[in-house]
This record gives C-alpha cells, structure tokens and sequence, in this order.
C-alpha cells in the first residue's frame, strides 16, 4: 500500500469523524465520499462564489453554513470537500466545503542585481513531493520557522532572473529549453526555533512558455540538501494530491 504523506494523513484523521456519522444520500455520492485535499482557486461570481478546482474543474458549494467565509477571486486555498452531485447546472459538481486553508497567493517576480537582497537567499524546509505544479500554478508546502517577533513576517518569493540582469544565469543552462526559476527566502534574521505548516502558490501564467519549452527548473536553498535544482518537464504529470496541517499561524508575506 502506498504510504500516505503525514500531512495529508493527519488531516484525514481530523475530518473522518464527522464524515462517518452521516447517512448516504438518495442520489449521488455517499456523504463519507470525501476528497483528497486538493488546490483550487476562489472565483467570484456576484455575491457568490465557486472553486476551480486543479483536478476536479468546477465546484458549487452547496453549504449553508458558510456564511463566515469572506472569498476573494483569485485565491488560491487547499480544500476539503463532499462530493454530491455531477454536472450541476453549469458546474462540473455540485460540493459540501468540509474544510478550506487559504494560500498565499503571488506571482512570479523579476530577480536583478538591484533587489536580489531584498528577495534574501535563506534555506527553507521542504519535505520532497511537497513542491507541485498543477493548474497553472506552483503549489508549495514548506514548514515555517517562525520569527521570534509577532510583526515579522518572513518573505517568500519565486523570481526569475529579468534579462538585463547584472547576474545572469550559467551559460550551460541559460539555453537548454528550460524556464529557470528560483525560490528564495528572506527570514530578516528572526527565527524562533518555532515550527509550522506554510502554504504558498506562485501563478505561472505570464511565463513565456512555447510549444518548445521543455518545463521549468527550480533551484532552491534547501535546509537539509543546502542548494538544489528540481526539474519540471511540460509533459510530466506533476498534479500529486496535497498534504495539510494548521496553516493559520504561519507568518509570510
């Protein structure tokens, strides 16, 4: 049996309970038939609003009792949901929200010799399969060592290096088909030893990728592999299901 990630697997424990004291419904799916966590992006619609989901395209929440959640388009979360209905209306399915964790959601910004200190180059901790590319978005899972003072927020950044840039990339890979890109951090030097669960997005949209692109390579100051690089090729299936914890309490921006 394939071994679960230990996020994803907590995170399963937490929602089973409540799923299990439901009755089946008299059509459709079965109220225990809940979801992988799976990354979506929040789309307005009047004083309404609708997931589209990375792996299950459109989603209605059907809740009534959401009234609390404050949706802005564009948004990226991880949710949880109860599948009960397909094709609805013009929707792909018909949901009940069991639980949604908001992402911070960035773009890809420009790296020159002028801000790379701004960006920082601190190591981040990431469990490996954590880092995904699905729905036209990077989707990041890291865990966080908080800053010691409660008005730091740590930043973290994907650039990419602009072309009139005084740091240009290796000649060996400056030509090779792929798009490079780095993750960076910058902890401001305030670190309290304190960890948890972040969750970041990086659309991907305005890169420049062709029918030629052969995928995306990412390098990364890794806490325990110090500076890495991860490849993504365009025609491998990167979409593997995210893992959650509590991510209310990280501090980034």
């Amino acid at each position: 049996m394939k071994r679960l990630h230990w996020l994803f697997l907590m995170m399963c424990l937490a929602v089973l309970p409540a799923l299990q004291s439901c009755d089946d419904l008299d059509d459709g799916y079965s109220i225990g038939d809940f979801s992988y966590p799976n990354w979506a992006t929040v789309r307005v619609t009047g004083n309404a609003f609708y997931l589209n989901s990375d792996t299950w395209g459109t989603l209605w929440p059907i809740n009534t009792d959401m009234g609390w959640y404050q949706p802005v388009d564009g948004q990226r979360v991880v949710t949880v949901f109860n599948p009960i209905y397909d094709n609805y209306g013009e929707y792909d399915h018909a949901v009940k929200i069991e639980r949604i964790w908001h992402a911070l959601t960035k773009g890809v910004e420009p790296l020159t010799a002028e801000n790379e200190e701004e960006y920082g180059n601190d190591p981040v901790f990431i469990y490996k399969g954590d880092i995904t590319i699905s729905g036209g978005y990077m989707n990041i899972i890291f865990m966080q060592n908080l800053p010691k003072n409660s008005d730091t927020k740590h930043r973290i950044s994907l650039v990419q290096r602009a072309e009139d840039a005084e740091v240009p990339l290796d000649e060996e890979t400056g030509d090779d088909g792929y798009i490079h890109l780095e993750l960076r951090y910058n902890d401001y030097d305030d670190l309290s030893g304190v960890r948890v669960a972040g969750l970041v997005s990086f659309n991907l949209k305005d890169l420049d990728i062709t029918s030629e692109t052969k995928g995306i390579k990412l390098k990364l100051n890794s806490e325990v592999n110090k500076e890495v690089e991860i490849t993504f090729d365009k025609q491998s299936d990167n979409t593997d299901k995210a893992s959650n914890l509590d991510f209310s309490k990280m501090q980034l921006k």
